[in-house]
Order: structure tokens, then sequence, then C-alpha cells
């Protein structure tokens, strides 16, 4: 509990609530399917997933604020509960997570958003080999939990109601397996009420905050554990090089470089023989980020280039957020994957090289 609390206090504080003048609350009802990804997972949808969240948001609305520049989005944080498809062998979760709403589309009481979130879950039923050995998805109660998706609102007065659908995602990011992952595609229909009177802004011609073009670095260090389950954890280090592109403030895109020692690697096909230098994995990719202030949201693929055992396969994946300091320095933590299927969480620090914000 104390590590979800300190993620929300991050998620949350960067947003700068000081300069806000609307805040309310919203309850929503969700009903989706499981997406069984893999095989081993087929046998595990059996029931429509139903689940509802009631959240607290506030709106950013500061003619000075950074908001400004992206039409003023909605920030706050969502209590969700729910079950994932099949309440016998995978339970129900209980989540908290911040999230944060991004105007694409404006226009009189209509408007049309893009959501992001992030937070912790937590499930009662996990893999077990003797109680519980069709659970292939989860094997720890904390999960991470990741949400993106469109959220339409119809605002009238002090009230809204909205349509939406959206990809819930839980995973321990392969910390403890089995963990193919948990993946439920939701529709929701919400009503939700303002403590105050809220006006609509019209979309309005973005300014740029940063410079164009930034070089940077960044370590990354994890864990994580492979078949069979129960055995120890791996190291995981790897080293990214990068070029960094800003379109405009809202978007901007990534190119690089990665060097990977996955010391699991050594245990994948045992009887090869192996060194760490020929474990070492190069691979390049692109991404795009999201600048909220000083909470960048990342997305991004990538294809191996030297992978000499193949583990995964070609491709690789990337989601999750950067905390940039004033100084040039930014935290990392990313969630790589292949495909839909967790390979390790990324935490990390990084430099920008040529940092100067305006």
């Amino acid at each position: 509990m104390k590590k979800a609390l300190i993620i929300l206090s991050l998620v949350l504080n960067v947003f700068q609530f000081e300069s806000q003048i609307s805040e309310g609350f919203e309850f929503r009802m969700k009903s989706g399917f499981l997406v069984a990804h893999r095989g081993v997972l087929s046998h595990l949808p059996v029931q429509t997933a139903l689940a509802s969240e009631l959240s607290y948001f506030k709106r950013l609305k500061d003619e000075k604020s950074w908001a400004k520049k992206l039409n003023y989005p909605t920030v706050g944080v969502t209590f969700f509960y729910g079950s994932v498809g099949n309440n016998e062998i995978l339970g129900r979760y209980t989540a908290l997570y911040g999230f944060a709403d991004i105007p694409l589309f404006l226009k009189h009481q209509f408007e049309l958003n893009w959501r992001f979130g992030t937070g912790l879950g937590y499930t009662n039923r996990i893999y077990d080999p003797i109680f519980n050995p069709k659970n292939m998805a989860i094997s720890t109660h904390l999960n991470a939990m990741i949400v993106m998706g469109l959220k339409s609102v119809y605002r009238f007065n002090r009230s809204s109601l909205s349509l939406g659908i959206d990809m819930t995602h839980f995973s321990n990011c392969a910390f403890n397996i089995p963990n193919y992952g948990i993946n439920m595609p939701y529709v929701s229909m919400s009503y939700a009420r303002s403590l105050r009177q809220d006006s609509i802004s019209s979309v309005r011609k973005q300014i740029m905050q940063y410079k164009r073009l930034y070089f940077g670095a960044h370590g990354v260090y994890s864990l994580q554990e492979i078949n069979p389950h129960g055995s120890r954890k791996y190291p995981v280090f790897a080293i990214s090089a990068f070029g960094r592109y800003y379109f405009q403030q809202k978007a901007g895109m990534e190119l690089g470089m990665d060097i990977i020692s996955k010391q699991s690697i050594f245990d994948f096909e045992p009887q090869v023989d192996k060194s760490q230098s020929s474990i070492l994995q190069l691979g390049i990719y692109s991404g795009y980020i999201l600048p909220l202030n000083h909470f960048h949201f990342f997305f991004g693929m990538g294809a191996y280039v030297r992978d000499r055992y193949r583990p995964n396969g070609l491709l690789y994946h990337r989601i999750g957020f950067r905390y940039q300091l004033s100084n040039g320095f930014y935290g990392n933590m990313t969630l790589k994957s292949h495909w839909a299927k967790a390979d390790y969480m990324e935490a990390g620090i990084g430099y920008l090289f040529n940092y100067n914000r305006r």
C-alpha cells in the first residue's frame, strides 16, 4: 500500500494542483472481455468482465499554466473494482491509478479525450502449482496497472455524460512467473458532477515550451524470473542512447539504440556455451512522447539487430513514463515487453546533454 501511495503522489503532484479551478467526481460502469493473447490462456475467458470506477478529477484551467498549451487536460485518481473474465481462476481486481485525459477535439459542450493512466492493482487469486495451477496469467497479488483509451464527453451545466473505450492491463512485469498478463478491452459509460461550473475551451494552436532537438542517454536496472516458477531472480542491465525531436508541445519522437545484458539468457538453452559478450542484445527503437509538464508518457517499439540466441523473437515494445528534472536529469520507469508478454520493468536514470527548457 505504501508503494501505491508513493506512485500516485508522483503522478498527481506533477500537475501543479494549486493552479486548478474545476474539480468533481465521476462514476463509471465498464463491460469487457479477457483477451487470450497466448494459446496457454485460451481456457481462461469464460465470463463477461464487469467493473466499476469512482474517480476524483481536476481540470487544469490556469491561463498562465503549461496546461493551456495542451488545451487544459483533466487529471485525477481512480478507484477500480471488478472482474476480468474468470472469477474462479483469476479472481477479482481492486486498483488505484492516476490518469490524465488529453483533449483531442472540443466543440461547444462536446469533447473527445485520450486517456492514459497507471497505478497498482490487487487480486485475490494468483497462480499456485497445487491450488490454482490454471492461472497462467498472474502469479503475484500486487501488480502494475496500465489504462489507455478514448473518452467522449457531453457536458451540461455542472454535469456530464460520457462513453468510452479502453484497454486495461495488469502485470507484475515478469518479476514472478507465470506472468502472461491480463489484457481487458472495456466499453464504458459514466456520469460526472463538477463541484463548480466549468467552461469549455476551444482547441488552440500549440506553442513550443521545449527546444526541438535533444540528445541523451539513460541506464536501466531490473530483475526478472523465468521458468520454472520459483526460480531465482536474474538481473538485467541496459544502456540507451537517443535523439529526441519535438514536433509540437504535445508530440515528440525519439530514435535510439539499446545495449542490453539479460543474465537469464544463460539459462535459455543451457546446453549451449555462452559468455557475457555473446548474450549482449543490441536493438534500435523509435517512440512517441507526450509531455505533460515534467511528466512524459512514452510509447515505443524496437527491433534487435544483434540477438544471438533469440529467446523472445525480433521485436520489442515499451510503454511507461519519464519524470524530467530542471537540471537535465530524468527518472525512467517503463515496461519492456514482446507484444502482450512482459519482459521486465525498466527502472533507471537518464540525462539530456543539451537540456535547456524555455
